[in-house]
């Protein structure tokens, strides 16, 4: 069994083992399944009913982080993005007023152009004009966004007052100080290169966030998913062919377009997949994984998916193959909601920065 798991998924050729990628695919897993309950409470601001949405974010997840394993044979997770969810919810139904079926319908014609883009190379060639430090920027602006994200949410940054955008938080709670445990913990474990630091951190964390009651235990880990029929297929194409609605679409196709230029370039860095010209060798590959995603989400009600910067953690983690997004997908089946996790991932998207030339006219 070991001999043909090895043969199947590469794992000598990568230099990496089992043992390794199970804990790379747990370790994506905890730092990225915050979007299960995080994106539904997005949407639903739109109008789209949670339970539903729930299922709908999980089933995408799964989906594309399978098809990204078996086809790209890589170990990027993919999900709804953040940014485009909000987007949707507050700027295309909440400010322009259009209905959320029809902004399903704007996400389903920006996957068809994005797997036509792919199949005809054009999406390869747009990546390939953008000069490398750009590529490396966008990877970075990403993560200073979820590190934000986070640092928000635990508690230790908060909204500011008019003129000052951000003020400290509690920075006495316990909630704050769990969360600066967290990170600490895996900042100690990764700089002693312990091998599952941040998997370690996360779930650490989360059990004493249990202990001292900062976050309720799960009443149960498994149960029956919510009915997807009041937003399968619900999309609406009328709207898409008007040129009031083209804006919103340009818009999707630009932000899904850097979101997964700059997500498959930053964490390929850190995994050492770029080639010597800081190219992705056969980037069609998990582009489509994407794609394809992208038009599923749409199809069964959900926003834009790709491939999902978290997916660093498990590169840290020592991740190279299919099998860690394999993990990922496998995991999903059983989620529940639990506590949120630390920010020492999100701090790790940052490292492609390192690799721009600051002498270079575009940095």
């Amino acid at each position: 069994m070991t001999r043909w798991l090895d043969q199947f998924f590469q794992l000598s050729q990568q230099k990496t083992t089992i043992r390794r990628e199970v804990v790379a695919g747990l370790t994506t897993f905890f730092t990225m399944a915050y979007i299960v309950a995080v994106n539904p409470a997005i949407l639903k601001s739109a109008g789209i009913p949670l339970e539903a949405s729930v299922t709908a974010t999980i089933l995408t997840a799964i989906f594309g982080t399978l098809l990204m394993g078996l086809y790209a044979n890589r170990p990027f997770a993919i999900a709804p993005y953040m940014g485009e969810n909000a987007f949707i919810a507050f700027t295309v139904v909440g400010v322009l007023g259009y209905s959320w079926q029809s902004a399903l319908g704007a996400v389903l014609l920006a996957g068809i152009v994005f797997i036509l883009l792919t199949v005809f190379r054009l999406r390869k060639w747009m990546v390939d004009a953008i000069p490398l430090t750009l590529r490396y920027s966008y990877a970075v602006g990403i993560g200073l966004f979820l590190t934000f994200i986070g640092l928000n949410e635990t508690g230790i940054v908060a909204l500011g007052f008019p003129g000052a955008p951000v003020r400290p938080g509690h920075l006495t709670s316990a909630g704050v100080l769990l969360s600066i445990f967290g990170f600490l913990l895996m900042t100690v474990l990764s700089i002693r290169r312990f091998p599952a630091a941040i998997l370690t951190g996360v779930l650490a964390t989360a059990l004493l966030c249990f202990v001292t009651g900062v976050a309720p235990a799960p009443a149960g880990w498994m149960s029956r998913p919510p009915s997807l029929s009041p937003i399968f297929l619900k999309f609406d194409l009328h709207r898409i062919f008007t040129w009031g609605f083209f804006p919103v679409v340009l818009t999707i196709f630009v932000i899904a377009f850097v979101d997964t230029m700059g997500t498959l370039i930053g964490v390929s860095a850190r995994a050492g997949f770029l080639d010597k010209d800081g190219n992705l060798p056969q980037i069609e590959r998990p582009m489509l994984a994407d794609a394809l995603a992208t038009t599923f989400a749409a199809l069964i009600g959900t926003t834009t998916s790709g491939a999902f910067i978290e997916s660093a953690t498990g590169v840290e983690a020592g991740g190279r193959t299919i099998s860690a997004s394999a993990r990922v997908h496998v995991s999903r089946l059983p989620w529940r909601m639990g506590p949120p996790a630390p920010d020492r991932h999100r701090v790790g998207c940052l490292a492609p920065g390192r690799r721009n030339d600051c002498r270079d006219r575009w940095v």
